[in-house]
């Protein structure tokens, strides 16, 4: 029982979260400036828009170190959004782990061979963390400069589970455009406001864990 309350609770503040940052990031998605075209470490000639996601060069083929501007929804082909296709996400991280995964590099030199660690461990790190809704609300507000540190208790009360069960209760009542509008309008603010929707959201989702963990004990 408890189980299914905390999903669903958890599935009201991922609502809520998606409409702010869905309205806050739309200005934030677009590029900025030129950027220099970097150089092959092993030819020494630029490097061009090869195959493979830019990771090789497209004249000797030699594995590139990882672009460290480059954020976790640009690397997995995914929109800066809070919801993202979970299905496509699964298929990228496949694909990109089929080019730079350490195995396929056992034979090459020393660089490419520790430039491919680096790639698959940032693969890795980016497909866990835009996998699961709370992780990926958080990295989309360190992408705007706010972080919530761990262990964080930011904001919440005792009238916390109140709310919840207020808002679930007029989204359940909701029958016309007007009660829709109302019920929105509950939910509207800043970057500020998603940052404790998703502290918030953590909490449930560390509930569910132990759950999980309490059920299924190892």
């Amino acid at each position: 029982m408890w189980s299914c309350r905390a999903r669903s609770l958890l599935c009201v503040w991922e609502v809520r979260l998606a409409r702010f940052l869905g309205r806050s990031l739309l200005s934030s998605n677009a590029a900025s400036g030129k950027s220099i075209e970097p150089q092959c470490w092993n030819c020494g000639r630029a490097m061009g828009a090869g195959r493979g996601d830019e990771f090789f060069c497209a004249h000797c083929r030699a594995l590139q170190p990882p672009d460290p501007t480059r954020d976790y929804f640009s690397l997995m082909n995914c929109n800066q959004s809070f919801r993202v296709d979970i299905r496509k996400l699964q298929q990228r991280y496949q694909q990109l782990q089929r080019l730079v995964h350490p195995d396929f590099f056992s034979q090459k030199s020393q660089t490419e061979k520790r430039f491919s660690e680096k790639h698959s461990t940032l693969v890795n790190d980016a497909y866990k963390t835009l996998q699961a809704p709370v992780s990926r609300g958080l990295y989309l507000l360190k992408l705007q400069g706010i972080e919530i540190p761990e262990g964080t208790d930011y904001r919440t009360d005792s009238q916390f589970l109140v709310e919840i069960m207020e808002i679930n209760e007029k989204l359940a009542d909701a029958k016309s455009e007007a009660a829709m509008e109302e019920v929105e309008a509950t939910v509207r603010g800043d970057f500020e406001k998603a940052k404790e929707l998703l502290t918030k959201m953590r909490y449930f989702s560390n509930i569910e864990e132990k759950i999980k963990l309490s059920k299924n004990p190892l």
